[in-house]
């Protein structure tokens, strides 16, 4: 559940980072992407670990609400799981194009 949670706010993130202020961005990067403790970012801004916490909470539901109202982040999903569909099928109906299947692999390299 934890790596589920970290991906997921990872996701929304990247989404919507231009929406959060610079302390929100800040907090956020440290403890999702840089994996500091609660005590290292509050030591490192001489704040209390509570107020991290907090920041970081509200943050995290920040997140989820614009995910809720601008839905950017399910929408890249559904496109994604569509054009691997598409890549699936092109592979399976065309298995001896090769200049076909080199495109797809192409194609797959660059959502990587």
């Amino acid at each position: 559940m934890a790596i589920e949670k970290t991906n997921r706010i990872n996701a929304l993130f990247d989404f919507y980072e231009p929406l959060l202020t610079e302390k929100q961005m800040t907090y956020i990067a440290l403890y999702y992407r840089d994996d500091y403790s609660l005590g290292e970012i509050a030591e490192n801004f001489e704040v209390s670990r509570q107020a991290v916490y907090d920041n970081i909470k509200r943050t995290e539901k920040i997140l989820e609400e614009y995910e809720e109202k601008l839905g950017l982040y399910r929408q890249f999903e559904h496109q994604s799981q569509k054009t691997d569909e598409v890549l699936d099928y092109v592979k399976d109906k065309y298995p001896d194009d090769r200049k076909l299947i080199e495109l797809v692999e192409n194609l797959e390299t660059m959502e990587e």
